[in-house]
């Protein structure tokens, strides 16, 4: 199906993300308004955009305990200050976990479609690194310094009221019938094509280098350096280490290995209507065609990618077959193997989406074909995903489209379709169209 272009309709016209770094690795010292604002300032460097013009700032963030004003910090409008956007435009921080940048770009998009805005900074920043440890429960209670208990809030990486993620995700694996050996299969060839998509500069078009300055104790610099590609990344992994790894809190499939990290970055792009990108004589990346949020039971996590493109699907008349691509976070190796059983499945593409959600509320959804599964595989993050690239989660989303967009203008253009899921089971969808 061929896409009519109209001067309404939402482009992006510049798209950036930092390095992402690994958890305690190159960016472990940089604050989080800062590691924000490198990206918005490189988003309007990228295409000379005057500070001025942009009207509103969305920006995804889901950790406060790490800033400098842990209580209500505001990160969007300091990461924005930072950045050199007036003051006097507004902003908004959210945190929907993993989806947050992907519906950056969402909200963003409502701003402009209701008038309120023409010009949208939107995206999102986490930094793992910077988390601190926690004392709960002394305010009150007078205890001495020697009763303190200490508690890190990144393990298990989860919700205290739920099972951790890892676990239900390697459940949900096993329920699909997504073995360990599918998983680690699909971990190695995340870094291996990540690996030959570095080689080639693909990542030169979204990655913005970053200079790093160690200093000392006295604040002297003793070092500086450039980091211009992804810590996560691991070149020398092998099928046979990956085997050898333990699943992680006592699930059946989800290790180290087939996960990705708690990693810091951030990602920024800027959104507009196509008449206005015209206007500024700017170029388009790419069109939204479509995004969608959707959430379900929260317990099964790596279903929801499936539902919110399926969802796009749906509300476009579009099939899965005219997607060029598909880029669906790496949040566990399972994640994009189940919801691409999901979208192998006609029944399930052709079905009410309501009814579909009530089923795989109670069971899983299991007669997929295994020729189109296959197929869709191969359009399945081809230049590799989180395992190898990182997931700063609340920067996630907006890198998946930033990917899917560079992927097809290296392709000569077309559809792609992106999701991510995020925390207890939600989950945005996007459908992208480069001409």
């Amino acid at each position: 199906m061929n896409f009519q272009k109209g001067k309404d309709d939402i482009v992006c016209v510049s798209a950036v993300r930092t390095p992402f770094g690994r958890f305690g690795g190159s960016l472990r010292n940089i604050d989080i308004y800062d590691l924000g604002s490198f990206a918005m300032k490189n988003a309007m460097k990228k295409i000379d955009l005057d500070a001025q013009l942009i009207d509103e700032v969305w920006w995804g963030n889901g950790d406060t305990t790490n800033t400098k004003d842990p209580y209500t910090p505001v990160v969007a409008r300091q990461t924005m200050i930072k950045a050199g956007v007036p003051p006097e435009k507004p902003s908004v921080s959210f945190d929907q976990a993993c989806i947050s940048a992907m519906n950056a770009a969402k909200y963003g998009a409502r701003s402009i479609q209701l008038g309120e805005a023409e010009i949208v900074m939107t995206g999102g920043s986490t930094s793992f690194s910077t988390v601190p440890f926690l004392l709960r429960g002394i305010r009150w209670e007078g205890k001495r310094h020697t009763s303190f208990l200490i508690e890190d809030p990144l393990i298990p990486l989860g919700y205290k009221d739920y099972a951790p993620v890892a676990s239900d995700a390697g459940n949900v694996a096993v329920e699909y019938n997504v073995s360990r050996e599918e998983q680690d299969d699909f971990a190695y060839a995340s870094h291996v094509n990540y690996g030959k998509a570095w080689e080639r500069g693909f990542f030169k078009r979204e990655m913005e280098p970053m200079e790093i300055v160690k200093k000392d104790k006295k604040g002297n610099i003793v070092d500086k350096s450039l980091l211009e590609i992804d810590e996560q990344y691991r070149p020398g992994i092998s099928r046979e280490a990956l085997a050898k790894l333990k699943p992680v809190f006592g699930n059946p499939t989800c290790t180290a290995g087939n996960s990705p990290g708690m990693n810091d970055g951030a990602t920024a792009q800027i959104i507009m209507k196509r008449e206005k990108a015209e206007q500024l004589g700017l170029d388009v990346i790419y069109t939204i065609v479509t995004m969608s949020t959707v959430a379900l039971q929260p317990r099964i996590m790596p279903v929801s990618p499936g539902f919110a493109i399926k969802k796009c699907l749906n509300d476009t008349g579009l099939g899965i077959d005219d997607m060029k691509f598909i880029e669906i976070n790496e949040a566990f190796a399972c994640v994009p193997l189940v919801s691409c059983k999901l979208l192998s499945n006609e029944r399930f593409l052709v079905s009410d989406y309501t009814e579909m959600v009530k089923e795989v509320s109670s069971k899983p959804i299991l007669d997929n074909d295994d020729n189109k599964y296959r197929e869709l595989k191969g359009k399945l993050n081809i230049n590799g995903s989180a395992i190898a690239i990182g997931h700063p989660n609340t920067a996630s989303g907006a890198r998946l489209m930033m990917t899917a967009a560079y992927n097809l203008k290296e392709s000569g253009g077309g559809y792609a379709a992106c999701a991510i899921c995020g925390g207890l089971t939600q989950g945005a969808g996007c459908i992208i169209w480069v001409e």
